[in-house]
């Protein structure tokens, strides 16, 4: 019966896939959760928070329990499977084409995330233990704030402590130490993260912005969208999008972007904010300090919190308007 419900989920449409699992697999769904073709889930306890996905051809098949934390993402092409329990916190991310072998536990803590190619795997044997060949059978736990690189293999009974970087390609067969950078086969500690993350003053964090929003118009705006006819400015972008004026815009974190030239005075407005109060009445806006986003849906909000998360690692959590 498991086998054809795991079937059955594999060919509906993405739409019906979380409704039949809360149905009829007593599954913990939240809101706006998405699954997607050719994706199929089957555990003992399913339990996917708000905004989590699951994206296209994709399979989970667990006999324990699969946990998936808010907004927390596995991608496409991913095989997921054991006798034992994958745990994954918010804000979490597990690359294309990875490999998780879970016959033992298998957590993840918050904000951590697995690059493209990875294989986490809880036991290790193919020749025989009894003419004395070794075998191991132990679970991986990975903290919080933990960046797992392209290509990393991480063998049975590895933990990696909280704020880590695991460069591409590493071969983790020993735990490895809170606050540690990573590489190599097998992976050794390098450097400290501390020797590698630079120290964010405010007007730092407004210089960064300025550079996003420099990227955002080139890759996204132009690229991605085809809109050239851009007005650029350091704290601005001003352009038409669907026969709409539309501007993002950075709140820094001293003095405001200055006044618009009048004939943009009534564009939608998406606003990048640097302080830790801000009175705007913004419908669409992301709070830097926080990586919280406030919106209800615009296209150009959404597309600037994609390309964030995509090339700056900076996903934000969905919060609702007080």
């Amino acid at each position: 019966m498991r086998t054809l419900w795991f079937g059955l989920i594999f060919l509906l449409p993405p739409f019906l896939k979380p409704w039949v699992l809360r149905r009829f697999c007593n599954a913990r769904i939240g809101k706006h959760v998405s699954i997607g073709w050719f994706t199929s889930i089957a555990a003992r306890e399913i339990e996917l928070g708000d905004y989590a996905a699951v994206r296209a051809v994709t399979l989970i098949r667990l006999d324990g329990a699969f946990r998936l934390g808010q907004q927390s993402e596995v991608s496409n092409f991913c095989l997921i499977y054991g006798a034992s329990d994958l745990e994954i916190g918010d804000q979490c991310y597990i690359g294309p084409q990875s490999l998780l072998n879970c016959d033992e536990p298998v957590r993840m803590g918050y904000y951590s995330a697995l690059g493209p190619r990875s294989m986490v795997f809880t036991h290790g044997s193919f020749l025989p233990f009894t003419q004395g060949y070794w075998v191991k059978l132990a679970g991986v736990t990975i903290g919080s704030h933990v960046w797992c690189a392209a290509g990393v293999f991480l063998h049975p009974g590895v933990e990696i402590g909280d704020e880590c970087f695991v460069n591409s390609r590493a071969v983790v067969t020993q735990s490895i130490p809170a606050g540690s950078v990573v590489e190599g086969n097998p992976a050794r500690v390098v450097q400290p993260m501390e020797a590698v993350r630079r120290k964010m003053s405010p007007r730092r964090v407004d210089a960064a912005l300025q550079q996003i929003l420099r990227d955002f118009a080139k890759v996204t705006l132009e690229r991605e969208m085809g809109i050239t006819a851009i007005e650029r400015s350091a704290n601005r972008l001003l352009f038409r999008y669907n026969n709409r004026r539309d501007a993002v815009e950075i709140v820094p974190s001293v003095g405001d972007a200055g006044d618009r030239p009048p004939h943009w005075e009534e564009s939608a407005a998406v606003y990048l904010v640097n302080r830790a109060e801000w009175n705007g009445a913004a419908a669409e806006w992301f709070d830097v300090p926080n990586l919280h986003s406030f919106g209800a849906g615009d296209p150009v909000h959404g597309a600037l919190g994609a390309f964030m998360q995509r090339y700056y690692g900076m996903r934000f959590a969905r919060r609702a308007h007080s």
